[in-house]
């Protein structure tokens, strides 16, 4: 394998997806109003219940993870909505590339994107709601932020692979799948308040262990022990699987014909 060639493929998605990106001014858009919407409703609404500082400070990381995980999503996911929106899927997969760099080059913007989604609701929850970020220092606020991109990378390997199997008719899980993994995850509320079996199921899930070990420093209980350690191992686990998943899709959609029908 050659480690240039491989960066180059790798490269030339990520690049697409900058021009994009910074050709549509709908682009920066969505990655800037809807988070702060989002932000400053759930924030004014702890203000009028009057919840204390810590809760304050739960809400709120559920808050800016959620819309972290959904801006970087949508980056990998629009890879191949793009491409069947203007039906012109199967001239991008007829390239001597595999979907693992459409991934990973479209996952690129898709870290800068929502890193900077993470850093301007961070700034805005500690200036406008009093947000003490000095309890668990840069370091663990990283390892969060590296946890939300990495369930953002296993979510939008499921959407490509929901598209290459359903075409259109999957358009819908691009931004219904970041939402029912945040609701089962524990998003505004611990996953402890869920009935036993939810609870389970909940913690299947590394997002779950992710907002526990950065909420555990405003004093709330962790659901399970080593929540980093249980996040990036469930993290790798469905990265793998995921791969498997997407390469059995593409085989599928090629003996379906999918890749004719989504082109012109």
């Amino acid at each position: 394998m050659n480690l240039v060639t491989e960066a180059v493929k790798v490269y030339a998605f990520a690049a697409r997806g900058g021009i994009m990106n910074r050709r549509n001014v709908f682009a920066v858009f969505e990655m800037l109003f809807w988070p702060l919407v989002g932000l400053f409703s759930v924030g004014l609404l702890t203000r009028f219940l009057e919840l204390g500082p810590e809760t304050v400070s739960f809400v709120l990381i559920g808050a800016v993870a959620m819309n972290t995980v959904q801006i970087a999503q949508l980056d990998i996911s629009y890879a191949l909505l793009y491409d069947v929106w203007a039906k012109s899927l199967k001239h991008g997969l007829i390239a001597p590339i595999n979907l693992v760099h459409v991934v990973l080059g479209s996952g690129l913007v898709g870290l800068v994107r929502g890193l900077v989604v993470f850093a301007i609701m961070l700034g805005l929850s500690i200036w406008a709601f009093g947000m003490d970020l000095s309890r668990q220092g840069w370091t663990a606020t990283g390892l969060f932020f590296l946890g939300l991109f990495l369930v953002a990378v296993i979510e939008g390997v499921v959407v490509l692979s929901l598209v290459l199997l359903f075409g259109h008719r999957a358009e819908i899980t691009a931004w219904a799948i970041s939402y029912l993994v945040l609701l089962i995850s524990g998003l505004y509320y611990p996953v402890t308040m869920l009935p036993a079996w939810l609870q389970t199921v909940a913690l299947a899930f590394p997002l779950a262990h992710f907002l526990d070990y950065f909420r555990h420093f405003y004093g709330f209980p962790l659901s399970a022990t080593w929540p980093l350690w249980r996040g990036f191992g469930l993290s790798l686990a469905y990265l793998a699987a995921g791969y498997l998943l997407i390469s059995v899709s593409l085989r599928i959609a090629l003996r379906r014909g999918t890749l004719l029908k989504l082109s012109e």
